[in-house]
């Protein structure tokens, strides 16, 4: 494992990309610049035909990155190694140069949740999330990346803030960090504080990539859809984290109500214009 001040180097993701799925599959393979993409873990197989999509980047060498959604490395239970060696394999079939994953839990008492759930900032919620991530990086062929998730509620009795939480796991484990800045607009939105002072704390160097996501207001709270444009404002955020450090890679997640192709390259062309990035299209 490595400290906060002994990040591993290595060829990783750079430039702007996008979250691949197969119902825009045929518009990820036209973006003439696209240098690399996300593919959710659990929906490559482990052997056996890859999408034609996903073969066609790899064989444009585009960086392909696994992004786990169901370790549920916040739960009180141990990993599930099954689960574990799925993600190992999927890294090694991509040739990934890294892995990322969710700090929150999806399970608890054998029951799924079928969802990201915010953990308790607490001090056994750090062991247990770090007892969780350095069984999985035993397993795992390639480093990983932890994302912080964007929380409508927080559990009551917190006994750190966010960025201590993160920065205690980050520094305990040696993980990286993938930062969604849309998640730090939403969370600093939600609970009424300024998404910059976050920023400003956070091990920025240890970023490995960042996500941006598109969402929208629903009673009285700001919900990280995936399915709505990107905001004005998480794209300035996106450039004021770029200020303090830019990251080495942005990724524009969307996730169902998928515009046209037209709407969806001036989104990428807005996002690598905040960061400072070549266009990919």
């Amino acid at each position: 494992m490595w400290g906060r001040r002994r990040v591993r180097r290595m060829t990783g993701p750079s430039g702007v990309g996008i979250g691949w799925r197969p119902e825009i599959a045929g518009f990820v393979a036209e973006l003439p610049g696209l240098r690399f993409v996300e593919v959710v873990a659990e929906g490559v197989p482990a052997s056996g035909p890859l999408p034609t999509g996903l073969t066609q980047l790899r064989e444009r060498a585009v960086t392909v990155v696994p992004h786990g959604v169901r370790l549920s490395l916040g739960g009180a239970e141990p990993v599930d190694p099954a689960r574990v060696a799925h993600l190992a394999a999927v890294a090694q079939r991509l040739d990934a140069p890294l892995v990322s994953e969710h700090i929150a839990f999806v399970r608890a008492g054998g029951l799924e949740a079928g969802h990201l759930l915010p953990l308790p900032r607490s001090r056994e919620a750090v062991d247990a999330v770090c007892a969780n991530v350095a069984r999985a990086q035993a397993e795992l062929p390639v480093p990983i990346a932890l994302e912080p998730i964007a929380a409508l509620v927080d559990w009551p009795d917190d006994e750190l803030d966010e960025a201590d939480f993160l920065t205690e796991i980050l520094d305990r484990t040696g993980a990286l960090l993938l930062l969604d800045v849309a998640n730090v607009h939403a969370n600093a939105r939600n609970r009424g504080v300024d998404p910059l002072a976050l920023l400003d704390r956070l091990p920025l160097e240890r970023v490995a990539y960042a996500h941006v996501a598109g969402g929208a207001e629903h009673g009285g709270f700001y919900h990280d859809t995936h399915t709505d444009p990107v905001p004005t404002a998480v794209l300035e955020l996106v450039g004021a984290l770029c200020a303090r450090r830019r990251p080495p890679a942005l990724l524009l997640e969307r996730d169902g109500h998928y515009p046209p192709a037209a709407d969806l390259r001036a989104e990428l062309d807005a996002l690598a214009a905040a960061a400072g990035f070549p266009a990919v299209t």
